[in-house]
């Protein structure tokens, strides 16, 4: 498996793609939409770079599932290396923001999460984190205020602000940061706002990032 992070205009960046930094239950609607209690920190996982793949690649649902849930994301790419970061160490470290899926075994997570098991089968697998081009940081006026959007076969099913976050992207780094060091090409994915939902084979996805960048990739 072949990923390779890119920039808005196609030229490769000579970041080596990393792991990828998750956040649970970062928006309020998205936990009522679960029936989840609202954590009193941050809840973090790790995809390994194997879950990474470009946004345009089609999207392949493991066999041993038959929920496979979207949650649309603002993906953070770093381009230095940061542990126990200060919110000025963090924001340096910032290359680009873009959009992603964190693709959800629904029904695997739910048998772990029963069980009290961890949750990789479910989220950690091949392909589970596509990703978008990244736009440069200076590109993207205001990270903490823009919108994420994702359409399935045209219909709207995630529209939020990321000012709706309840930790937000830089407190989320000076926190992750004391316990995973982020190296050059690393991720961190912000947390997913409501209206997730379940992917089906031949689905049509349209991402958008800031109501002006968009991508398209499918189910196969």
């Amino acid at each position: 498996m072949t990923y390779q992070h890119v920039f808005l205009d196609g030229t490769d960046s000579s970041l080596q793609a990393g792991k990828v930094v998750c956040v649970a239950r970062n928006y309020y609607d998205h936990i009522k939409e679960l029936d989840n209690p609202v954590p009193t920190e941050p809840i973090f996982f790790i995809k390994p770079f194997t879950a990474l793949q470009p946004i345009e690649k089609k999207i392949v649902i493991p066999e041993y599932s038959d929920s496979c849930h979207h949650e649309t994301e603002l993906a953070v790419l770093f381009d230095k290396q940061i542990s126990k970061a200060t919110k000025e160490e963090a924001e340096d470290a910032i290359a680009g923001y873009g959009i992603g899926l964190d693709l959800t075994l629904r029904d695997v997570q739910q048998k772990l999460k029963d069980k009290g098991y961890p949750w990789e089968k479910a989220k950690a697998f091949d392909g589970s984190c596509p990703l978008s081009p990244f736009v440069p940081k200076e590109k993207l006026e205001d990270p903490q205020n823009t919108n994420i959007k994702l359409t399935v076969n045209g219909e709207i099913r995630q529209d939020e602000s990321t000012r709706l976050m309840i930790n937000k992207i830089l407190d989320l780094i000076v926190i992750s940061s004391a316990f995973f060091t982020y190296l050059p090409g690393d991720v961190l994915l912000t947390g997913t706002p409501a209206g997730v939902g379940r992917l089906q084979s031949g689905d049509l996805l349209e991402l958008e990032l800031d109501n002006k960048y968009r991508f398209q990739t499918s189910v196969k």
